[in-house]
């Protein structure tokens, strides 16, 4: 008897329609396996045999070994995954007469199966009630765990299932299974502007806390030079606790990157903070930017619409830094395969820090450097200059007194909800600028034409720039940076136009581009 049941593909942080298609009909030879899978199916679905076979056994149904073909159509799509086990095994049991329902094709059903019959979580549950809703099912079947963040799609029923016997029962209507309900409000504004940091926090770097907003301001790249100690990390952590609060379409957009990798955290339906990541500098390429056999979202899109953390920059390989360039500019990143391209988003701010030298001291206001005659400069130099070009602050951080540190401030330290005020009245002002360019939203996305159009700068301007341009010898993309920069300067001050002293400040973030800059 022949069956179909309905499943899912996840390819880049969309989903695509799966039939299953179960025949169950004929005697097995002796020593010939019952089970067999065609349409592409990794090592995972084929072992699957042993899972479904255990776990029909376990829930109480009865394994008839038939001889069963298994299709998964469209046959030209791979497919990976222990998430095709419930649909298998649901339609195994309707083409044996173990389960009788006409409503078995008005569901799509996912989930992997414990050998016990448990149904276990499975990776893009959120992607796949998108398309559900637009294939117009009548519900949906998965486990339990994913179900919140399922019902986050309005219009979709979705059940939320522990065992095969259950989902049987259900699917029969022996077993009534209330929908899950989310209210997506209610969960997008629950601990949106809740941080466990806060800008008051840190003692004096009262120049940092300005370079940052205005990093935030405009959504800049950063990079923080200074010695060990000296806050780098403990400033770069609160930097999401500043920037504007998700949009609902931000968080749906990076809710999905996160459940298509099987990050989202638990009892989470929707991810409502900007999201902050952190590798490790040992990380690889491919961990970084994305992609494997089955391209999967690296840690550039893992951060998508939040901040990528890169601490002690110039320790990162090479190849993984320079693989990040082109995605910082597209704020996209392609993955192509043999068989399928798959496109990840990549809007990300990259605030990154390092030493200003291997031992750590150069500048230290209070220990000598002992790196030998031009080591400082090899240090840099493991970043390429087309990366540090794509970084629009360079800021020097020096560490903080022990007075500083100990005695009682003078007054008290502004809140990282003050400065978010600033910070998101000067992102009001570009989104009223680019209100007729899709897809811009703040300064850092500014292409060259748009720069030209709202960069301009008077005579006193222009020629201040070019002075700078000549003698820290910039490149044409730096060029653009410090317009850039220097518009969100003036946006914090809501000025029409930008004035020498905002350009004047934009250019002072250019330090590492200084042919001065690490001579001993």
């Amino acid at each position: 008897m022949l069956v179909k049941t309905y499943a899912s593909a996840v390819q880049g942080v969309d989903a695509r329609s799966i039939i299953v298609e179960v025949n169950a009909g004929g005697n097995v030879p002796e020593n010939k396996p019952w089970y067999n899978v065609i349409g592409l199916p990794d090592s995972a679905i084929r072992e699957g045999s042993y899972r479904v076979e255990t776990a029909l056994r376990n829930s109480g149904f009865r394994n008839l070994r038939l001889r069963t073909v298994i299709n998964l159509a469209p046959a030209d799509v791979r497919k990976e995954g222990a998430a095709y086990d419930l649909p298998i095994a649901m339609a195994y049991l309707q083409a044996t007469n173990q389960m009788h329902t006409p409503d078995l094709k008005d569901y799509l059903i996912m989930g992997e199966l414990s050998l016990g019959g448990e149904v276990r979580p499975i990776k893009g549950a959120l992607p796949i009630a998108i398309k559900a809703r637009q294939l117009g099912y009548k519900g949906m079947l998965l486990p339990v765990e994913n179900a919140r963040e399922a019902a986050i799609v309005d219009g979709l029923a979705v059940y939320g299932v522990r065992s095969l016997k259950q989902a049987a029962a259900f699917i029969t209507g022996q077993e009534p299974i209330a929908a899950t309900e989310v209210d997506t409000r209610a969960e997008f504004t629950r601990e949106r502007t809740v941080f466990d940091v806060d800008f008051s926090d840190v003692r004096g770097q009262e120049n940092i806390k300005r370079s940052l907003t205005i990093a935030a301001s405009g959504g800049h790249n950063v990079i923080l030079i200074g010695p060990p100690g000296a806050g780098k990390t403990m400033l770069a952590r609160r930097l999401p606790t500043i920037l504007p609060p998700l949009s609902l379409r931000e968080a749906l957009e990076t809710t999905k990157i996160h459940s298509v990798a099987g990050a989202l955290p638990a009892n989470n339906a929707l991810i409502t903070r900007r999201p902050f990541r952190a590798p490790h500098h040992t990380i690889s390429d491919v961990a970084l930017v994305g992609g494997g056999s089955f391209p999967s979202p690296g840690e550039i899109s893992l951060a998508h619409n939040g901040v990528l953390f890169l601490d002690e920059l110039p320790e990162f390989k090479r190849s993984a830094l320079e693989v990040m360039r082109q995605p910082m500019e597209e704020r996209r990143v392609v993955i192509s395969r043999a068989r399928l391209t798959v496109e990840f988003p990549s809007s990300f701010m990259l605030i990154a820090s390092m030493n200003p030298c291997p031992c750590g001291y150069f500048n230290h206001p209070d220990r000598a450097c002992m790196c030998a005659p031009g080591a400082v400069k090899r240090y840099l130099h493991r970043i390429s200059g087309p990366l540090l070009d794509r970084i629009d602050l360079h800021v020097e951080v020096t560490p903080v007194s022990l007075d500083k540190l100990t005695q009682a401030p003078a007054r008290k330290a502004e809140t990282s909800a003050t400065i978010a005020e600033r910070v998101q009245a000067a992102r009001t002002i570009q989104e009223l600028r680019f209100a007729d360019h899709k897809g811009i939203y703040c300064n850092a996305q500014m292409p060259s034409r748009l720069v030209r159009q709202f960069c301009r700068l008077d005579t006193a301007g222009q020629q201040l720039l070019r002075t700078a341009m000549e003698k820290l010898q910039l490149s044409a993309r730096a060029y653009d940076r410090i317009l850039k920069v220097a518009r969100t300067v003036a946006d914090l001050e809501a000025a029409p136009g930008i004035a020498p002293a905002h350009l004047a400040e934009a250019i002072n973030f250019r330090s590492l581009d200084r042919s001065s800059w690490g001579e001993q």
